[in-house]
């Protein structure tokens, strides 16, 4: 059964230093997700059996120290703290970046940006059709433009739980060497189209809010509905 109660979860970015090098799958686990996950199997199998999972939300450190869980995070490590590390890190030795996932204006800011930020990075990147399923054959194109990238380091952005599903899905499929993030609005954030929470929100734990102060028509359900399902969810998994 899937809860935070048995979840590996990194504790602390000192932890991002230690990562093992090669094939690795990092995903990202939140309130929304962490509820997405208790009834959609596939995406729990995903996050419960990728490689690494990081801490994306004040509310999963917190109920992981009160459900007296195996992992106990010390602090958030969010999407875009993986990024800015993992990109850090490759810029330093150079070497290729591969963005899979978003629109063809999204990621023609990346370039642009990558080559400002990280100039020891070559990027290539392919953008997937606007649809909630992939054909067989979109996802073998996909796959195959991935493996002929050879990349770096990989980063997986269509949004949770789609990102963390497909990439679980054709895990097997990708011959690749490097670390792979699904990271979502990591995307957004870093080409400029959508504005990350100010440090101050950032620091309290209430990036949420202000996303949802930017984007209530799109964010209500998540949170309105989904910070007391969350409490919800996790008493019940207390009580179990």
């Amino acid at each position: 059964m899937f809860g935070l109660k048995t979840l590996s979860i990194l504790e602390d970015k000192e932890q991002l230093k230690r990562l093992p090098e090669g094939k690795l799958l990092i995903n990202t686990i939140n309130a929304h997700s962490y509820n997405t996950a208790l009834k959609d199997k596939l995406f729990a199998d995903a996050l419960a059996n990728g490689d690494v999972l990081i801490p994306d939300g004040v509310s999963v450190v917190k109920a992981c120290k009160w459900l007296g869980a195996k992992s106990r995070p010390k602090e958030r490590i969010a999407g875009w703290d993986l990024f800015a590390f993992e990109m850090e890190k490759l810029n330093r030795k150079g070497g290729k970046c591969f963005f899979m996932g978003s629109s063809e204006k999204v990621l023609a800011l990346i370039r642009k940006r990558v080559a400002v930020d990280y100039p020891n990075i070559v990027v290539e990147t392919y953008s997937p059709p606007y649809k909630p399923v992939f054909s067989a054959e979109e996802n073998r194109d996909i796959v195959e433009a991935i493996n002929r990238a050879d990349p770096d380091l990989l980063w997986i952005g269509m949004t949770a739980p789609k990102q963390e599903k497909w990439t679980y899905e054709h895990w097997d499929e990708l011959k690749i060497h490097c670390h792979t993030g699904t990271v979502g609005a990591v995307f957004d954030f870093f080409a400029g189209t959508y504005q990350r929470a100010p440090i101050w929100w950032q620091d309290k734990g209430l990036e949420w809010l202000y996303r949802l102060l930017k984007e209530p028509k799109r964010m209500w359900r998540r949170y309105v509905l989904g910070n007391p399902l969350f409490l919800w969810n996790v008493l019940k998994e207390k009580l179990s």
